[in-house]
C-alpha cells in the first residue's frame, strides 16, 4: 500500500480542472446542469492529493442511466455507486489524475461537498485547520485509506454544519 500524498497548493489545479471540464464533451450539453470543482483541490491555498475532483450534475435523475452509460462507453473507469447516489469514475491524463462523480441536480452530498468547499473558501483558518489535519493523518494512516478518510470525517461534517448555518442565517 502506498504513501498518502498531501502537496502544497499548486496553482494550476484550477487550469486543470478547467482542461478537464471542457474535455468532458462525452455527455450532451442538453444532459448538464452544472461541472463543479470539488474537493481540496478546489480550495486556493489550501493542501491536497494532487488529484482532481469534480460533479457533474445531470438536468434531471431520469438522465442518469444514459449518462452513466455515455461516460462509462467514453473509457472511463467505472466506480459505481458509493452509496450516495453518485457514481464514481477515473481517468489518468497526463501525469495527473482526476475522479469526476455524475450525479443528479439536488444530491445531498454534492449540496454538501459544495457547501464544504465554499465554506473552506471564505474561512481560511479553517482551511488552514484542515490541511493540518489531512497532513497528520497522511503519516498517521500508514497508506491506510479508510484511516486517512475516517480521520477526516468528524471536520468535515462540523464544517457542512456551520455552513449550513451561515446559509440559513444570510439574508435572502
Amino acid at each position: 500500500m502506498g504513501a498518502i500524498q498531501v502537496v502544497d497548493y499548486d496553482p494550476s489545479w484550477p487550469r486543470l480542472f478547467a482542461d478537464i471540464s471542457a474535455g468532458i464533451s462525452i455527455l450532451p450539453g442538453n444532459l448538464v446542469l452544472s461541472i463543479d470543482h470539488i474537493g481540496s483541490t478546489s480550495v486556493p491555498g489550501l493542501a491536497a492529493k494532487p488529484k482532481i475532483d469534480l460533479d457533474v450534475v445531470t438536468i434531471s435523475d431520469d438522465v442518469l442511466p444514459m449518462a452513466i452509460e455515455m461516460v462509462r462507453a467514453a473509457d472511463f473507469v467505472f466506480h459505481g455507486d458509493r452509496g450516495d447516489k453518485r457514481w464514481a469514475f477515473t481517468r489518468d491524463h497526463e501525469a495527473y489524475g482526476f475522479k469526476l462523480y455524475l450525479c443528479g441536480p439536488g444530491n445531498r452530498a454534492h449540496r454538501e461537498r459544495i457547501l464544504f468547499r465554499d465554506y473552506l473558501r471564505d474561512h481560511p483558518e479553517r482551511a488552514t485547520a484542515y490541511a493540518d489535519l489531512k497532513r497528520r493523518l497522511a503519516v498517521e494512516a500508514g497508506g491506510d485509506w479508510d484511516v486517512y478518510t475516517g480521520g477526516k470525517t468528524a471536520f468535515v461534517s462540523e464544517t457542512v454544519q456551520l455552513a449550513e448555518c451561515v446559509t440559513h442565517s444570510a439574508p435572502d
